[in-house]
């Protein structure tokens, strides 16, 4: 067994690997860019070594400076974790040639499988289904749309060595594939090194289920069940569980026999996912192709981990040792249900746009038993434009499938973060989403449910009568606790017991007694437990007992529970009649602009001062997270003046360009 472990990532896979390792004795090196100094897997490693500057490029894609970090404090492994350079057939070789034990499969096996034609290619050979297409490189725009017509539409031109959703583009027709196949060469080559594209079928209204195989130095070679990967945005997952509501013991057989076969064809050893694509809408007659396979750990690995009680990130430190698998496949069980959502930098209310900044508030649901939370942030660490934009990921295991659900829906309403945007809300109502729940999914859930972007979780009147009582409770401790300052006016100043709440457009008279609460005149049997300035409040009504996270917010109080955030005003009756008499200041017009949506830095304009748009014109593109967003004209106007460059960098609301006339703001 090895002494001292590098890991060569960051984050909350980073800090994963090391937990891990310390609990199996082993010493552990972190590696961190000028970004991350201070960061919490640093602080977690017995040793840290400086890489670079903040860009991935100049810090955790230098294989040297990783080596040399390696040799400088003597560690004998290195852990690549997920992303960075964890799937390059070229580290691999580095750290053989360097005597050092890279902890995962062998670079001939990740070359192999790296490159996403030449898999397919050794897929079909081995016995395994693949989805029809063109696996040769594709090197003009005019072949990819002959190669287009001749498959039929719809499309997906991948790049070959893209993966994490990033180097995707799905196409409906010629002209969707035209303006978007450069946009996937570009994306490869600034994410992966390489511009090389290929066009396969786009299986419609399918299922992303992925089977996870593990395999030691010595010819065995097992899986460990499926994960149901289904509910992605933009081709990046998230919600993942394990197993599949789909998936039937016959299914589940038949796949994990071909993502086996697979793995031997290659002589593949340590952690790795065959990533397939289903089709049908019964597993007794559904279909299913292999998409691609992951030589690395998965984001999603701990479902599994909760389903089997294994832990995978041990198991690859031993195969990389040289042990052999201390389990056969009969051994293989999968004991209950579990589920996880990545929660992201991104505000769904914006249209998931990208969010940066300093987490000012970071207090995760506790870990218990059926909780789990794997994360690399703390309560003041900054999330950066430079790296992946997830926080956290939540993982809850129940029985069943039901109580797992429950458990996260629970837990997340319990997370607490502030400071910059964050899809918990979206998150939380997917949990209760109806569809969701009877395990009715396909890749284009999100699309689908949500056409018009996510505006919260749909509340009930009942539910909507609960938060007003919720509000007014607060509102009167918050006043009972202010009437006891020194220095009041005197006894005559009474805490108000009748209150005018509003929340949306339905305004509610609530009244509160030291036993009970009225609303509308009828008495509701709510209870609150609550300390001011706490930012959860349980709030009970009979059996029933609801999360509820709590935040002033200019006067109001702002209310977040079941998957939506409510912004509610508190009033004395006779402050509420007088307020209706405040003039409302008017919104500023910025239909004059083109404003940038998100942080990020502007890679092309598409158009000159002086040029005459049209309504859907591309006018801009913005990179943001490694991923490109087009910024296109909301109606008809000419282009004035253009206020920013290709390569400047914006932040959020930044104006790009002024219209002659007037013109809707673009949006990605």
């Amino acid at each position: 067994m090895f002494q001292k472990i590098l890991v060569a990532n960051r984050g909350e896979i980073a800090c994963r690997i090391m937990r891990t390792a310390r609990r199996m004795g082993l010493a552990t090196v972190a590696v961190y860019s000028d970004a991350d100094t201070g960061a919490p897997h640093v602080l977690l490693a017995d040793e840290a070594v400086r890489l670079g500057p903040a860009p991935a490029a100049d810090s955790y894609l230098r294989a040297d400076l990783i080596l040399a970090a390696a040799k400088e404090t003597g560690a004998d492994a290195i852990h690549p974790g997920y992303g960075f350079l964890s799937e390059r057939e070229s580290f691999a070789r580095a750290c053989e040639a360097a005597g050092i034990v890279f902890v995962g499969p062998s670079a001939d096996a990740i070359a192999a499988m790296g490159d996403k034609i030449q898999s397919k290619k050794l897929a079909a050979a081995a016995g395994v289904n693949v989805v029809p297409g063109h696996l040769g490189e594709i090197e003009t725009t005019d072949e990819a749309a002959r190669i287009a017509s001749e498959i039929g539409y719809p499309v997906m031109m991948k790049a070959s060595a893209g993966g994490g959703g990033k180097g995707m583009r799905l196409a409906w027709s010629e002209a969707e594939l035209r303006e978007g196949f450069d946009a996937v060469r570009r994306e490869g080559q600034a994410s992966f090194g390489d511009d090389r594209v290929f066009i396969e079928r786009f299986i419609e209204s399918p299922r992303h289920i992925e089977i996870q195989v593990l395999g030691d130095r010595h010819g065995t070679v097992l899986h460990l069940g499926e994960r149901e990967c289904s509910i992605q945005r933009r081709h990046q997952k998230v919600v993942e569980e394990a197993p599949s509501p789909f998936v039937s013991p016959a299914m589940r057989r038949a796949m994990g026999e071909q993502a086996v076969a697979l793995a031997k064809a290659v002589g593949y050893h340590s952690a790795g996912t065959v990533e397939l694509i289903v089709s049908g809408a019964d597993p007794t007659g559904a279909s299913f192709y292999f998409l691609e396979m992951n030589t690395r750990l998965q984001v999603e690995h701990p479902v599994t981990e909760f389903v089997t009680g294994l832990d995978l990130v041990e198991q690859m430190i031993r195969v990389a040792a040289g042990e052999t698998l201390a389990f056969g496949q009969d051994d293989v069980r999968l004991d209950g249900w579990a589920i996880e959502t990545r929660v992201y930098a991104e505000d769904p209310y914006r249209g998931f746009l990208p969010s940066t900044g300093r987490l000012t508030r970071y207090r995760p649901p506790a870990s218990a038993a059926g909780v789990r939370v794997d994360d690399g942030v703390a309560e003041g660490s900054e999330v950066s434009p430079f790296y992946d934009p997830m926080i956290a990921k939540l993982v809850t295991h129940g029985a069943t499938r039901q109580v797992a659900i429950d458990r996260q829906a629970d837990a997340l309403d319990r997370f607490e973060l502030e400071g910059v945007g964050n899809n918990i809300d979206f998150l939380a109502a997917l949990m209760r989403h109806e569809r969701f729940r009877e395990g009715r999914l396909t890749t284009g859930f999100i699309a689908e449910e949500y056409p018009d972007g996510f505006a919260g979780a749909p509340v009930s009147r009942e539910g909507v009568r609960h938060l007003a009582g919720v509000a007014a409770v607060l509102q009167t401790r918050l006043n009972q606790r202010d009437r006891l300052i020194s220095g009041q006016l005197g006894p005559s100043l009474a805490a108000p017991k009748q209150w005018h709440v509003t929340l949306g457009d339905v305004a509610h008279a609530v009244e509160v007694d030291t036993d009970a609460v009225r609303i509308d005149g009828v008495e509701l049997p709510l209870r609150i437990d609550w300390e001011i300035g706490s930012a959860l409040c349980m709030a009970r009504t009979g059996d029933t007992t609801t999360t509820v996270r709590v935040a002033r917010e200019r006067g109001r109080w702002r209310l977040t529970t079941g998957g939506a955030s409510h912004r509610v005003s508190v009033l004395e009756p006779r402050v509420a009649d007088l307020r209706r008499h405040m003039i409302q200041r008017p919104a500023p017009d910025l239909s004059r602009f083109l404003i940038c949506p998100m942080p990020g830095t502007l890679t092309a304009l598409h158009v000159a001062e002086g040029q005459r748009v049209a309504a859907g014109q591309p006018l801009a593109t913005v990179e943001a997270m490694k991923m490109e967003n087009v910024l296109r004209a909301g109606k008809s106007a000419t282009v004035g003046t253009i206020r920013v460059a290709p390569g400047d960098a914006l932040l959020v609301d930044a104006v790009i360009l002024e219209f002659q006339d007037e013109a809707g703001s673009g949006a990605p």
